[in-house]
């Protein structure tokens, strides 16, 4: 379990993390979305234990991370900006992490090469094109046998084939091994396939952070057409966060149980009256429309 509590973190008068408080569970896959500058990576790297909070704690397993080698030998790490030693292989990559993680599993590392097949573990990572780098830092990522997984926008320049084999390497070793995987990604739609639970970060706290199916329903997405051409004034305690009209057919964003929310809306006996499920792109984007996000029609 990964449990960061009232996190602060400034950087020249900057305050990056305010307040932070976020609970990863163990064998979860957690996904970490928000805004640029929300402070995605400043927690991932508090996380991995690059860096000290200014104040709040910061455990995995319940021990502290910073300067703790015991605790970094569980965690491994795949940045979006990777770096490796100049004219290191992966070959080379491997035997350095044999002698960093004990966990480490050579037989695993011959067991992906078929997993990775175009990937030349004998050549100079650099050498490589980006996606296969990042194919390289999976094949060990894995091989390391992490009980934490830390991904910083992971499937960056890769193909749709092999996105799809690096999440089923993944998810399989979250339901066999309990691996716990911490993802930050802006491709909200991939997330949405893979992550158990979800935190929202906006200018350096969380939002708000509940698994996925019940954040899906919490929020729900009605189409709605009146007998008459003006809509009926709809009462205040309904928590609508978006209103868009095309023609005669209402859509609103309505925050609470979608069964009582499309009870009452039939009251008003209208011609039609369908709910829709809400992606978590949509629900990101209607969530931060109140923290100085500007709630733009591209929901219909």
């Amino acid at each position: 379990m990964i449990k960061v509590n009232n996190v602060t973190k400034s950087f020249d008068g900057f305050r990056a993390l305010d307040g932070l408080t976020m609970t990863v569970e163990q064998g979860s896959i957690y996904g970490l979305v928000g805004p640029n500058g929300a402070g995605k990576s400043t927690i991932l790297r508090h996380i991995m234990g690059v860096y000290r909070p200014d104040s709040g704690s910061i455990l995995v397993d319940g021990q502290p991370v910073f300067e703790n080698p015991a605790v970094k030998a569980k965690i491994a790490v795949i940045p979006d900006d990777l770096y490796y030693f100049p004219s290191a292989s992966t070959r080379d990559m491997a035997r350095f992490y044999r002698g960093m993680y004990p966990a480490f599993d050579g037989k695993r590392y011959e067991a992906l090469r078929e997993a990775f097949p175009d990937v030349d573990d004998k050549q100079p990572i650099r050498r490589l094109s980006k996606g296969m780098q990042k194919q390289s830092a999976f094949w060990l990522a894995l091989c390391c046998q992490p009980q934490v997984l830390v991904l910083d926008e992971p499937v960056d320049g890769l193909d749709p084939v092999m996105r799809r084999q690096v999440w089923s390497l993944l998810m399989g070793d979250v339901a066999q091994r309990g691996t716990t995987v911490l993802v930050s990604s802006h491709n909200l739609r991939e997330l949405e396939d893979v992550c158990d639970h979800v935190g929202i970060l906006s200018h350096g706290k969380v939002l708000l952070e509940r698994s996925l199916t019940d954040l899906q329903d919490n929020v729900v997405k009605l189409q709605v057409a009146f007998p008459q051409p003006e809509p009926p004034q709809l009462p205040d305690d309904l928590n609508i966060l978006h209103t868009s009209q095309i023609g005669r057919v209402f859509t609103y964003i309505v925050r609470g149980n979608p069964a009582d929310i499309k009870a009452r809306m039939a009251a008003y006996q209208p011609l039609l009256l369908e709910a829709l499920p809400l992606s978590l792109e949509e629900i990101f984007i209607y969530e931060l429309g109140g923290e100085d996000y500007a709630v733009r029609d591209i929901v219909l």
